[in-house]
């Protein structure tokens, strides 16, 4: 039977992407029975719930998903729905693959590691109120609950995939109760992975480490909002947005998600670069049993990308979404 997966789509750029998505998967005889909703602005345009309870009853159901950026509306204040979507299903850790890829341009070679965020509380509660006119304070949450259940995904992670180390990213030198009980927790679990090392880094430490000597890195553990600033620093290292996606994980639950989206209004319809929908539809493919294929459509990026022929304006050509699309049909 073909598995069944949920796909969403957040607007803007992001239907060109699905169209590029679609043609690759369907020259490479991918066989998966997609339910497809719409979410965020792209489902408000029609008059609709931002997060269909329906779409998050499918995602429950199937336990997997691939979605584009949920946009947010021109106007009007409103929660932010990739967010929102985290909350809903019970996501808890993201994981971003920091690798290069053949053919795109990057500071550094070879480069594999992993960062995992935990993605439930820290600064990302949004717990925030004014003291008085002129003052506002934030709040930052830590609890030993979350931080041992993530940081149990994460060793297991490192395990799963074969990876000697984990560095904990933190500040505990100022924050010395919420980042110090961050650390506790990691110290703790790690007590029952004997076989991984551990070693433990300040954040801005941390980020003078990514540029200049990335390669001592293999899994990378930080809370949200180091994990986020990170996240981005590491696709920076490895060619920028085209290789940046995240998966991320709950309860039986796993989210596909392209990180790269935006309105039309920034790029013209069929402009955009389909890459950061194609790669973590790559890795939901061999997540669910069809490897094959997905290691023949990364190969065919792999050559188109190598060529150098057909690229679009963000990679420094002029071809279309669909042209390089088109491209990698060709080279499958």
């Amino acid at each position: 039977m073909s598995p069944r997966i949920v796909f969403i789509q957040g607007g803007g750029i992001g239907i060109d992407q699905e169209q590029a998505l679609r043609r690759v998967l369907e020259a490479a005889n991918v066989a998966v029975e997609w339910l497809r909703y719409e979410a965020g602005a792209a489902a408000l345009t029609k008059g609709c719930d931002p997060l269909p309870a329906d779409m998050l009853t499918a995602v429950r159901s199937c336990g997997v998903a691939l979605k584009t950026k949920l946009l947010q509306p021109t106007e009007g204040d409103y929660p932010n729905f990739n967010v929102q979507l985290r909350r809903e299903l019970g996501l808890f850790a993201s994981v971003r693959p920091i690798r290069s890829q053949a053919g795109l341009p990057s500071r550094f070679a070879d480069l594999d590691f992993v960062l995992v965020r935990e993605i439930t509380e820290d600064l990302y509660s949004a717990i925030e109120h004014e003291i008085v006119a002129g003052v506002v304070q934030s709040i930052k949450v830590v609890t030993e609950t979350a931080c041992r259940r993530f940081f149990r995904f994460t060793f297991q992670l490192a395990r799963s995939q074969g990876r000697r180390s984990v560095h904990c990213i933190h500040k505990a030198n100022i924050l010395k109760q919420a980042d110090g009980l961050f650390i506790d927790c990691f110290r703790d679990v790690a007590a029952e992975f004997p076989e991984i090392a551990t070693r433990e880094m300040i954040v801005d430490n941390c980020c003078m480490q990514l540029v200049t000597r990335p390669q001592q890195f293999e899994v990378l553990a930080a809370g949200n909002l180091y994990g986020d600033l990170l996240s981005d620093l590491g696709a920076g290292l490895v060619g920028g947005i085209s290789t940046a996606f995240g998966i991320n994980h709950g309860s039986g639950v796993r989210v596909y998600e392209a990180i790269h989206g935006g309105h039309h209004d920034g790029m013209r319809p069929g402009e955009c670069n389909p890459l950061p929908l194609l790669f973590p539809a790559i890795a939901l493919l061999r997540e669910v049993g069809l490897a094959e294929a997905a290691q023949r459509i990364d190969a065919a990026i792999s050559r188109v990308l190598q060529q150098g022929r057909i690229r679009t304006r963000d990679l420094g050509g002029t071809a279309s979404t669909m042209e390089m699309a088109d491209a990698i049909v060709q080279a499958l």
